[in-house]
């Protein structure tokens, strides 16, 4: 009898926690700070589709997000996972135990074709392409694959193939997008950015005379009807499932367009079991710099999205390119709602110099709301692109970020520009002191782990470089850096650490480590104290190795400060910041409340939970004449009731929030606060129902304006005093 088959997505719990656990141990060493932002909007039990963009790396994306929603929802998760990396040993094995369904890729089966093509009819019939030295009969070309041509810029254009009218003729489904495109199919290059044509290129009609085609790949058709069944079964029991819709990870500042797959999979399991309550949720992965050790990162849930069953009834009715073309465009708003993109990379570094400039209560932000303010500022950026404050305003930050380059210091380096010399002497040499004091600690740690430093650096750097020579997409392929410095870490440190404790056990035996150490000493006991000792050195270097980098960086604006020939260009760049951040300040809050009815003249981000005062009853006229004249009370907002569940209803904050910034919780608040229950007796003074979170006060810390505001209180409340005999007279 033959062996039954192995379920495609089965999953091993023991194996996935198992394999979570160990991996969360990287991700803490590789990423400074994780953070969930929404995580409560992930229903608890029902089935869920983690649709999550953009897809930064192909590794450390699945299991940040496979880490976060165990944490904070306790489930786990089946990874739709590249059938190409599923190949690999290790990395397959375990994947396939914890559950990963494995999806073929058409452009992983890519290979060059024979012969050239070319477009006889650009403007009249772009869809029809010819060959030479072609056979697009052979069994390579198939109705549905894929014509690819070759990348220019680190971009690949395809086209899908529709029909095969010979073995020199082709017709697409759709025709190649882009002037580059068009440029390789004919050879003119009388067109725009986009493809289109000039005034006057209708005169000719076919390529360029003298023009041959160029070179191109095939790409074949796949049957992904198991991987659909294996979805549609995980999400009918109650699973979770999560993909990645752009069809592979990048390093580009925008969403790439989304594939249909996720929304095949959605409507055909709602069109299969239309009461399954099947929950999309948008997942942001929301990096700064994803590719750097140490670097920080904001996982953002969205609002949960329902796939109506009207549309995966016309989806099973035949009504297929619509029903998808819908779902898929809900689905990318839900995607833009929690992630930051901006159309190239120039852009998004303007966006975060203006961020920087831009802060009214000149605090530093929490990591989820700069990356909500850069957002908010990219969309009106891409709203008042044109404007011709905006067009200035933009040379202004670049020019700005020019000169300080040039110093090279930071922007949150400028500001000593304002400390005087002597304070600069002194406060030299206290961070040289302290800067000796941590590589103490530092430089024992460096040394033991160097070995993997430079291992990790050079094998990521080649498989970057690869990657890059076989994408179609990347820019610089620094989305696989982090991928493979992980794994090489994984596999490398446990050899130099096991190569460490031979060595000096053998090296104790033989001469005492050159007699430095005493005699006596047990092995087993010698080899688990350097079992303890490395990886714990290693850990030292890094989190104090990264204040040490912060200390050392700062010195050289110090230096400067202190040199009289330096000094005064560090004074003026001082200056034009201070104008700057006030201008970029002044256009911001003229723009804002134009494109936010929400914005508060003091920050560009809402309070989600703001909620307008309740209507009053109507009063007499008199009542209503004298309350206008007195001085009305200062603004505040009121946090409603948190939402409870019937298994969380206790006083205070969630595991993952923080009582460090109370007034913050709307920004970077990962769920609304659930109310606790005293463990000897519930309350009866109605704590116990919830409680109401306000901001301590909406004063940044002027000392006048507190002056103010007490003054127009006594008077108000005075006015009040007044008001009531008149009330009382009225009432008799």
């Amino acid at each position: 009898m033959a062996p039954k088959k192995k379920e495609i997505g089965y999953m091993n719990k023991y194996v996935y926690d198992a394999f979570l656990w160990t991996f969360s141990v990287l991700v803490e060493l590789f990423f400074r700070e994780v953070h969930p932002r929404g995580s409560w909007k992930v229903p608890k039990e029902g089935p869920v589709l983690f649709v999550c963009a953009p897809h930064a790396n192909q590794f450390v994306d699945p299991l940040i997000l496979m880490r976060v929603v165990k944490k904070e929802t306790d489930r786990r998760i089946h990874v739709l996972t590249a059938e190409k990396s599923m190949k690999r040993k290790f990395v397959g094995t375990m994947a396939a135990a914890s559950g990963a369904v494995p999806v073929g890729r058409a452009m992983d089966k890519t290979k060059p074709a024979p012969g050239k093509i070319y477009l006889p009819d650009p403007i009249n019939d772009p869809c029809l392409v010819r060959g030479v030295d072609t056979n697009f009969e052979a069994s390579d070309f198939q109705i549905g694959g894929s014509l690819v041509l070759p990348k220019v810029n680190n971009v690949a254009a395809s086209a899908e193939i529709l029909a095969i009218k010979g073995p020199e003729e082709i017709r697409l489904k759709r025709p190649f997008k882009g002037g580059i495109a068009m440029q390789q199919l004919t050879g003119r290059n009388d067109m725009t950015e986009d493809g289109t044509f000039v005034d006057g290129a209708a005169a000719a009609i076919g390529p360029a005379p003298g023009y041959e085609g160029t070179v191109f790949k095939i790409a074949p058709k796949l049957n992904q009807t198991e991987v659909y069944d294996a979805v549609h079964t995980v999400l009918h029991r109650g699973g979770t499932i999560a993909i990645f819709p752009e069809g592979g990870s990048h390093d580009r500042t925008e969403l790439l367009p989304l594939k249909a797959g996720v929304a095949i999979m959605s409507l055909g399991t709602v069109a299969s079991k239309p009461d399954c309550n099947l929950k999309i949720i948008p997942v942001g992965m929301n990096y700064l710099h994803a590719h750097k050790f140490r670097s920080r990162a904001v996982i953002e849930f969205g609002n949960a999205i329902e796939v109506p069953v009207e549309l995966a009834e016309r989806f099973q009715a035949g009504e297929r390119r619509e029903a998808i073309a819908q779902m898929l465009e809900t689905i990318r708003e839900g995607l833009i709602s929690v992630t930051v993109t901006a159309p190239d990379y120039d852009t998004l570094m303007l966006i975060q110099a203006v961020r920087r400039l831009y802060n009214p209560k000149g605090t530093k932000l929490p990591l989820p709301r700069v990356v909500e303010l850069n957002r908010r500022l990219i969309q009106g950026y891409t709203k008042y692109k044109d404007d011709p404050r905006i067009i200035d305003l933009k040379k202004e930050v670049l020019s700005y970020n020019k000169q300080i380059h040039a110093l090279r210091v930071r922007d949150h380096q400028v500001q000593y520009a304002r400390v005087s010399v002597v304070t600069c002497f002194f406060l030299f040499w206290y961070r040289l002191l302290k800067l000796a004091v941590l590589s103490i600690f530092v430089i024992p740690g460096t040394v033991l782990f160097g070995a993997v430093f430079i291992a990790c650096k050079l094998y990521s750097n080649k498989k970057a470089k690869e990657a890059l020579a076989e994408s179609n997409v990347k820019v610089q392929a620094r989305d696989v850096l982090a991928t493979w410095k992980l794994l090489v870490a994984m596999a490398v440190a446990p050899l130099v650490y096991t190569y460490y404790v031979v060595g000096i056990t053998w090296l104790y035996y033989y001469n005492r480590c050159f007699g430095l150490l005493p005699v006596g000493w047990s092995k087993r006991y010698l080899v688990l104290a350097q079992v303890i000792i490395y990886p714990t050195a290693t850990y030292a270097a890094l989190r104090f190795g990264e204040v040490a980098m912060d200390i050392f960086k700062s010195l050289r604006p110090l230096v400067r400060m202190m040199n009289p020939w330096t000094a005064n260009e560090l004074t003026v760049a001082q200056a034009r910041r201070e104008k700057l951040a006030e201008r970029i300040t002044d256009i911001i809050n003229t723009l804002g409340p134009e494109m936010f009815p929400d914005f508060h003249s003091k920050r560009v981000i809402s309070d989600p939970f703001a909620q307008s005062p309740p209507s009053t009853p109507p009063r007499q006229k008199f009542i209503e004449e004298a309350e206008k004249e007195a001085p009305q009370p200062v603004e505040s907002y009121d946090f409603p009731a948190s939402p409870t569940s019937p298994s969380s209803d206790r006083l205070g904050l969630p595991k993952n929030e923080s009582y460090a910034d109370l007034a913050n919780q709307d920004i970077f608040s990962t769920r609304p606060s659930t109310p606790k229950r005293h463990h000897s007796r519930r309350p009866s003074d109605g704590f116990g129902q919830g409680f109401q979170l306000k901001p301590f006060s909406t004063i940044g810390g002027n000392l006048d304006e507190v002056s103010k505001r007490i003054k127009s209180g006594m008077r108000s409340r005075g006015n009040r005093r007044s008001i009531k005999p008149i009330k009382r007279r009225n009432s008799l």
